[in-house]
């Protein structure tokens, strides 16, 4: 950062007494520079030996902040040694990015929550938060498991799902940041506990979904009870692909066979498909 002198020399002078007022405030004075929209005095009153962590903290929740400001921040070892003002230049959107990379390797597990989950942090920024509690997992305890579950982001509480606890399952399924996305990476993973399959397929909220079911019927892990149940709600095209040789158990195929011919003689057809999705009709045993 260039000297408040030479900032002097080489501004508009009647930006000078402002400046030199950022340098030597204190009190409600210095409170109100804060929330200054010019640059200069923003620089200058980082300079201030007035300015307490808790006032680098306020000026970080301004999210318009100059970005010269922020790297000067980044630059005061004694700031960054302060928990609150790593949090806050980890999520703001104006930190470099090594900077934010390297800041949210030291941040608590419920912050790196809340930055994957808080809108308006960039992509990049929420993934980076994601691998963290990823990358800490194996080494946590139930009982934080257990919280992140219920309150982490859907790719983590996808992870914790396909672990197969069982106080953690019912947890992970009920998590509101949980996507169909997930339950579906969840079914195509090897090796997933045939509980996770079971728990699954009978959800109340899951077991609707469509593209659910239809992992489900496709899972080896679910029972045949379970497949034949959903049977009413697939299309006569899905149907028909899922009875090819090789998909699904030869019981259950020989199940999808006879569907699709009883549907096709009732006259659905595929164009009648969603029709069928609208207003399914009831399966009878075979």
């Amino acid at each position: 950062m260039a000297d408040i002198n030479d900032l002097t020399k080489t501004n508009d002078t009647r930006d000078a007494p402002g400046m030199q007022r950022a340098l030597a405030a204190s009190g409600d004075e210095l409170a109100a520079l804060l929330h200054s929209d010019v640059e200069e005095i923003l620089l200058a009153l980082l300079k201030n030996p007035a300015l307490a962590e808790t006032d680098v903290a306020v000026l970080l929740t301004r999210k318009t902040l100059p970005v010269t400001v922020i790297e000067q921040i980044c630059q005061r070892r004694d700031w960054l040694k302060t928990y609150t003002l790593k949090k806050a230049l980890a999520c703001h959107p104006h930190t470099p990015r090594l900077v934010s990379l390297r800041l949210l390797r030291e941040l608590y597990l419920m912050d790196l929550v809340q930055i994957a989950l808080l809108p308006g942090v960039s992509a990049e920024l929420k993934r980076n938060a994601e691998d963290q509690l990823t990358t800490r997992l194996p080494q946590l305890p139930l009982g934080q498991k257990i919280t992140l579950a219920r309150r982490g982001p859907a790719r983590v509480a996808g992870l914790l799902l396909s672990e197969g606890h069982p106080l953690i399952v019912p947890v992970a399924l009920d998590n509101t940041h949980l996507t169909a996305a997930q339950i579906l990476k969840v079914l195509a993973r090897e090796g997933v506990p045939e509980s996770v399959v079971q728990a699954i397929a009978h959800h109340r909220k899951w077991s609707c979904d469509y593209n659910v079911r239809l992992a489900l019927v496709r899972n080896p892990a679910t029972t045949l009870a379970a497949s034949l149940s959903f049977l009413p709600e697939l299309t006569v095209s899905d149907l028909h692909e899922l009875a090819a040789p090789g998909i699904v158990p030869e019981p259950l195929r020989k199940y999808l066979q006879a569907e699709t011919q009883r549907r096709i003689r009732a006259g659905e057809t595929p164009a009648a498909d969603k029709e069928a999705l609208d207003d399914p009709q009831p399966f009878n045993d075979i």
